[in-house]
């Protein structure tokens, strides 16, 4: 089975089949600590021993232009809290960039165009990609589809 992680705290996780098959997606666990939200590690740990994985996509990320300086600090640290749950439980890691799984799967950077096309391809969990706010859903599931591409040798 294959994870994969939009990071952020909008963020999600989805698995899937080596072939693709879209199992479950998941906004990542987050909750509100001294007036502002951050990842919660150790229910992201829960949910991967849930649902192991055999290997994960997450997506690389950089400070946004014109962000500031603690809001690329602590996207970044979040950013470190997924990838030390990865490691931790062994699960290999591929940092794949937007614009590169985007290119691959003929996805517009444009966030919308992600949700219509996890909702197109998965319509049995539409649903799932159907407010705005779940284009990190939509997005976690595309990168893992992109994940099972690129392992059987198709992207």
């Amino acid at each position: 089975m294959i994870a994969a992680v939009d990071p952020g705290l909008s963020g999600a996780i989805a698995w899937l089949s080596d072939d693709g098959h879209l199992i479950e997606v998941r906004d990542l666990p987050v909750a509100k600590a001294n007036g502002k939200s951050e990842l919660m590690p150790a229910a992201l740990a829960e949910m991967l021993r849930e649902r192991p994985a055999t290997h994960a996509f997450v997506e690389r990320v950089a400070s946004r232009p014109g962000a500031g300086v603690a809001s690329s600090f602590n996207f970044g640290r979040n950013f470190g809290q997924i990838e030390g749950v990865l490691a931790a439980l062994g699960v290999p890691v591929t940092l794949v960039t937007p614009a590169k799984w985007k290119a691959a799967l003929r996805i517009p950077a444009d966030k919308s165009a992600a949700r219509l096309r996890a909702a197109q391809l998965w319509p049995g969990l539409a649903g799932t990609f159907a407010r705005v706010r779940d284009d990190g859903r939509a997005e976690a599931a595309l990168l893992g589809l992109y994940g099972a591409q690129t392992m059987r040798g198709g992207a």
